[in-house]
């Protein structure tokens, strides 16, 4: 039997390329954290990118996965675009990562970019997106492995992923 390791593609163009489609495209994701107990717990989340191509989320301090990244900021993000049929026949990139609170004040130029790249994917949370519990996660990139279809499994490093989503000139 072959090890892991082995299974794995070298990630070449076509793995960039299809982690570049999915990425264009997403808006949302699975975003599990680690509870207090070390049970994972999994959310469905809304994400955008900011200007250096990294995920950011949205949420309030009343959800579980808030309070865990929090308390500990692992954290893994999967997104897919499943289409029709079995969703394990498409495409899926999950992403490890290390969740960290923005901080800033919100007062703060760079709280406001925040914010307006969050509103340009999400026009509608401008509802609550200033509500005082609520708080933005920048995603660090750790690394990814993408799952582009049976037999196709590359692994990713936060270099190659962040070149698929900055903001080019």
């Amino acid at each position: 039997m072959k090890e892991k390791s082995q299974l794995l593609r070298p990630t070449d163009e076509s793995a960039l390329a299809l982690a570049g489609l999915l990425l264009s495209k997403i808006r949302w994701g699975a975003l599990a954290t680690l509870a207090p107990d070390g049970y994972p717990l999994t959310s469905l989340i809304n994400i955008a990118f900011d200007r250096d191509g990294r995920p950011l989320m949205l949420a309030s301090r009343l959800s579980d996965h808030t309070t865990n990244l929090l308390a500990d900021p692992r954290c893994s993000l999967l997104i897919s675009d499943p289409g029709k049929g079995d969703p394990l026949a498409h495409p899926r990139l999950s992403l490890t990562c290390n969740g960290q609170h923005i901080t800033d004040a919100r007062e703060t130029v760079r709280y406001q970019d925040i914010r307006a790249d969050f509103l340009e994917h999400h026009p509608k949370s401008a509802l609550y997106i200033d509500f005082p519990d609520f708080l933005f996660f920048r995603l660090d990139l750790l690394g990814a492995r993408l799952n582009g279809g049976f037999g196709k499994a590359y692994q990713l490093t936060s270099s190659e992923i962040l070149s698929l989503t900055a903001c080019k000139p």
